[in-house]
């Protein structure tokens, strides 16, 4: 992976960093945050990335 691309954070299942170019879906929450939905890469499940920390 090109150290160079935005990683969206790590997929919950199976820990997995998710770029950014896996993203699926971006919305708003009712709290007024951002979420985003992708596919891992790894396992192929549709996950909400946890933060990389």
């Amino acid at each position: 992976m090109n150290s160079d691309e935005a990683i969206l954070g790590r997929c919950p299942d199976c820990g997995e960093r998710i770029p950014e170019t896996w993203l699926l879906v971006e919305y708003e929450k009712n709290d007024g945050t951002d979420g985003v939905w992708a596919e891992c890469p790894a396992c192929e499940d549709v996950v909400a990335p946890e933060e990389s920390g």
